[in-house]
């Protein structure tokens, strides 16, 4: 992806003390199909991280290595860098929010949200993306005005943005994004995938961000192929993002795991997700105490670490470069874990 101009965030690797050394090459994916084994996690994909001499695919040890900026280092393409790491990036979600579905009100209070905001830090988050509007994957989500939005990213996006990590605004809204970004925010995260609001992808454009567009439905059909659904949704948008002169190295998809679809629908998406390669754009997957989770094995959001770390982990298998969560330690430890044994192979 190109430079994001006028950004000050600083990238940092996975947990300040924890750098790692690549080493060697990794194993190449097999032929996409039905019955083939899962690729290693973080095995590159040339038509989405193209040859560059600052990426070095292989192996992890605990050695520090020059292919990975160290703390501090802004680095000439921020999310560029994140993509062409070894591992899926970790983004870290913060919802100031009073109703959000795992964790609303908790931090809600500005100091709540930077102290949350320093511990994702400390357990090695690459992105942290802030919400100030409950978008509940499935019902009960209240509608909120732009000036609610703000008046609650306000006290605390600042603040956020000087804690030196690379921020994301989560909201569908044009004039919120604009304010985050006047702010420093780096991405801008759009769960209606330039669809709700006309004015978002000439915002986008103008300021040359990069974008997640995330696949949405106003509701369930479980008779639909959700596969199918996502990608003509998909196509809709990437004309909408040209058609705004939206740069597609700019574009990051999310299947939107939990929007407009069934449990089983959302199972789907994630076991198919290859086939958004179609698209040649880097993924990111989140299935964060979804509630698909509890229909495998009944739980409260709370409750589903260990089936959001096995969904994570498979998505990364299948090719995401980006994994969002609120447990950013547990699942970088799963992620790296992974990597360290499927690399001895």
């Amino acid at each position: 992806m190109k430079s994001l101009e006028g950004c000050t965030a600083k990238l940092l690797p996975h947990g300040e003390s924890r750098a790692v050394a690549l080493r060697g090459p990794l194993k190449k994916r097999p032929p996409q199909g039905d019955g083939q084994r899962a690729v290693p996690i973080g095995a590159p994909n040339p038509a989405l991280n193209p040859p560059s001499s600052t990426a070095k695919a292989g192996r992890m040890n605990a050695s520090p290595s020059p292919s990975v900026p160290s703390a501090g280092s802004p680095g000439p393409d921020m999310l560029r860098t994140l993509l062409e790491r070894p591992l899926p990036a970790v983004m870290g979600v913060l919802n100031v929010t009073p109703d959000s579905f795992s964790d609303g009100g908790k931090f809600i209070a500005p100091e709540e949200a930077l102290k949350q905001a320093r511990a994702m830090i400390a357990d090695g988050v690459d992105i942290i993306d802030v919400g100030a509007e409950s978008t509940r994957p499935y019902t009960g989500a209240k509608a909120v005005t732009a000036a609610d939005e703000l008046a609650r990213l306000k006290p605390v996006l600042a603040g956020i943005v000087a804690l030196g990590v690379p921020v994301s605004i989560d909201s569908m809204k044009a004039d919120v994004v604009a304010f985050a970004l006047d702010q420093g925010v780096a991405i801008a995260n759009d769960v209606w995938g330039l669809q709700r609001d006309a004015a978002m992808a000439p915002l986008v454009a103008a300021r040359g961000v990069p974008i997640i567009v995330m696949h949405n439905r106003d509701s369930v059909d479980p008779a639909i192929d959700i596969v199918v659904d996502m990608k003509a949704f998909f196509l809709r948008s990437l004309d909408i993002a040209a058609k705004a002169g939206i740069a597609r190295e700019k574009i990051v998809l999310d299947p939107g795991i939990g929007f407009g679809k069934t449990a089983e629908q959302s199972m789907t998406a994630l076991a198919r997700l290859r086939e958004l390669d179609v698209f040649g754009l880097p993924v990111l997957v989140g299935a964060s105490r979804k509630r698909f989770i509890a229909s495998v094995s009944p739980s409260e959001p709370s409750g589903r670490l260990a089936g959001s770390i096995a969904a994570h982990l498979i998505a990364a298998q299948h090719g995401a470069k980006i994994i969002r969560t609120h447990d950013v330690a547990e699942t970088l430890q799963a992620l790296r874990v992974a990597n360290a044994i499927e690399s001895k192979q």
